[in-house]
């Protein structure tokens, strides 16, 4: 188990600096689109419609790819009146509810996301930008974001259980 564990936490550890790599480069390249377009149009008077489409079509590879680190650090959003009113064991189940809901969740969203890509894929649609690209490519975001997010939901689940058979063992 610990050896499934410590190579979950390196897997997530690279896919959480990547990630991190690929958000600041998208949130760079959409901010040097939207800079570009506005000083194309100022100084010639019109601008390149991609440079402004550009930025809302990267917006699932800048969120989707995020979802597991965020998980990871405590910065995705949750409710955290449960956590307040709860300790020792009982937290440690709740969370243990929680992850588990989470993994569920990344699977069907995991799957459902590779069909989008599949079916987007067969017809063959582009996006309406100059620069044609496939719009699956954009739906692609999805089912890797939550393959992402159930890495990392297993890892805090797995953590949150050794957790609990630790404290169960101290009783």
């Amino acid at each position: 188990m610990t050896t499934l564990f410590r190579s979950l936490r390196t897997l997530n550890h690279i896919l959480e600096i990547s990630a991190s790599i690929l958000a600041s480069t998208i949130a760079g390249v959409m901010v040097l689109a939207l800079t570009a377009s506005a000083i194309t149009r100022y100084i010639s008077g019109t601008g390149y419609d991609w440079f402004i489409e550009l930025p809302p079509a990267l917006v699932p590879w800048l969120v989707f790819p995020l979802l597991g680190p965020l998980l990871r650090s405590g910065a995705h959003i949750q409710v955290d009146l449960m956590p307040n009113l709860l300790t020792g064991q009982k937290l440690l189940l709740m969370r243990l509810f929680v992850f588990s809901i989470m993994l569920v969740g990344a699977v069907i969203f995991f799957i459902a996301g590779n069909e989008a890509v599949a079916l987007f894929r067969r017809l063959g649609q582009l996006m309406e930008l100059e620069i044609e690209l496939p719009i699956w490519w954009m739906y692609l975001a999805f089912p890797t974001g939550f393959a992402i997010l159930f890495l990392f939901a297993l890892e805090l689940f797995l953590e949150t259980l050794a957790e609990l058979v630790k404290a169960k063992e101290n009783m």
